[in-house]
This record gives structure tokens, sequence and C-alpha cells, in this order.
């Protein structure tokens, strides 16, 4: 059983996952981890999905906020190790899109790591599709970005 949670970014549960992801994402990042940090700051943000699994376990976040006009960025998400392939980032992914449609939104891009492959295999698996590298992420080698068209 999973139980999504529809929050923002003051939200505890929310920010002691975004503490793990951080930590994670210090490692696999190495040296240019200062760099992805210094646009993944969670301080206002208004549109957080956080999941609960059995006994209201916390098991999985993301969040999106606006881009432009049309656009939202989809931004932190996360699952503990342990939880992972349960299908629980797929859930999240498709509330936000969800929500974000219900804004007005028609189109959600992101940005990865190409040292993350299966968060890139999560996108792919979901309908993203690979696009140049947008904003901040233009010329850096390491991101990978992608957008979808989101249905009302």
């Amino acid at each position: 059983m999973l139980t999504l949670r529809r929050t923002d970014s003051s939200d505890p549960v929310f920010i002691e996952l975004v503490r793990h992801l951080d930590a994670e994402l210090a490692i696999i990042d190495g040296d240019d981890h200062a760099f992805y940090d210094q646009f993944n700051k969670v301080t206002n943000i208004r549109h957080v999905v956080v999941a609960f699994g059995e006994s209201n376990v916390p098991v999985g976040c993301g969040a999106f906020k606006p881009y432009d006009a049309n656009t939202v960025e989809i931004k932190r998400m996360y699952v503990p190790v342990e939880n992972r392939g349960a299908g629980v980032a797929s859930r999240v992914l498709a509330e936000l899109e969800r929500w974000a449609a219900e804004s007005g939104f028609t189109r959600s891009l992101l940005e990865t790591g190409i040292r993350q492959p299966d968060a890139i295999a999560l996108y792919l698996k979901n309908g993203y599709t690979q696009v140049p590298n947008f904003g901040q992420y233009a010329g850096v080698e390491n991101s990978v970005c992608f957008e979808k068209h989101l249905q009302k």
C-alpha cells in the first residue's frame, strides 16, 4: 500500500528525505556536487509529493517548481535504497505530473546526471524524451535533460 501526500517544502518528512538525497548525491556527483547543489535548494517550493508505505513510513518524494508559464521542472526525486524497485518513484512522478497539469502546466522538464542510470531509466520508462540541456545545465556534460508533454 502506498499513500501520496501533497505538501510543500516546509514539510519535515520531505526535508529529511532530501537530506538523505543530498548525502547520496554528494557521493555520486563527487567534485561536481557543489555545482548541482546550488540549483537544488528547497526553500519555497510549493508543490511537493511525499510517499508513505506500510506503517506510514516515508518511502519517497519529489517536487516541481514553475520553469516558465507553461512548464514545470521536476526536482528532488528520491526513494531510499531499501524502497527502490517497488514503483514508488513512478507513482510520485505521476502525481507530480497530475498536479502540474491540474495547475495549468502543459510540459515537464527535468535534469539528472549521467552517473544516475536508474534515474534515466525511470524517466524514459515514464514517457520522457531526452532534450538538449536547458538553462543552467546547457553545456554541462555530466547532465542529461528530459521533457514530457502533460495531459489533463
